[in-house]
């Protein structure tokens, strides 16, 4: 608790809930509807598994996706995915069975229609997941020099590799929560995880120069 409130106030950021969830899994999240109203949850698996210092990386971390207002901006773009989907679906599949004359063949024409849509849903919709899983990606890099700067680069970097020794302990079954957790993947299902992978991350970081001050 105290961490976090030293954290939030160099942060400029109002108290948040914390709380603490009773779990063998290694993780942290943050949720809420704003800045203001905010939540940061830690497992009691991170509280066991980690050092003081490397707490204080994952919640410099957390309070970072905070500050950016992450949680939102993630909501609203997956809306926006949606929307579009579902718009640009019925339009083009209204475009391609609109032709000819529909008159004499109705059923057939729903029918037809009917399969369009749900073709192009499909796909647009997997294109969609990509697009907001990359973005995603990029919200955790940045949350994670924003954990550096609020707790220390060498705290960041020693949650990193923590997270990394106990990877088998991070719990990725819950996916209303994936956004939110610690969690990534590799090789081709790299296009839809919406957190990087570790060794990624702690490369980044380690390669990025430190802030002056």
């Amino acid at each position: 608790y105290q961490l976090i409130a030293d954290m939030t106030r160099r942060a400029g950021l109002p108290m948040p809930e914390v709380a603490v969830y009773d779990s063998p899994e290694v993780n942290a999240f943050a949720t809420g509807p704003s800045k203001s109203r905010a939540l940061v949850a830690v497992s009691t698996g991170l509280l066991r598994s980690m050092r003081q210092d490397e707490v204080a990386g994952v919640l410099g971390h957390e309070i970072t996706h905070i500050a950016n207002g992450d949680m939102v901006t993630m909501t609203l773009l997956q809306g926006i995915m949606n929307a579009f989907v579902m718009f640009f679906a019925r339009l083009v599949a209204y475009a391609v069975t609109s032709r000819g004359d529909r008159d004499d063949n109705r059923g057939g024409s729903y029918m037809m229609y009917f399969m369009v849509r749900m073709v192009l849903e499909i796909g647009l919709g997997i294109l969609g997941s990509v697009i907001t899983a990359w973005f995603s990606r990029q919200r955790e890099f940045r949350a994670d020099r924003g954990g550096a700067e609020l707790a220390g680069r060498d705290r960041m970097i020693g949650a990193l590799r923590r997270l990394m020794s106990n990877r088998e302990l991070v719990d990725t079954q819950h996916q209303a929560l994936a956004t939110l957790k610690i969690n990534g993947a590799k090789g081709f299902m790299m296009l839809l995880a919406t957190h990087p992978p570790l060794e990624e991350r702690l490369r980044r970081l380690r390669a990025a120069p430190p802030r002056p001050g």
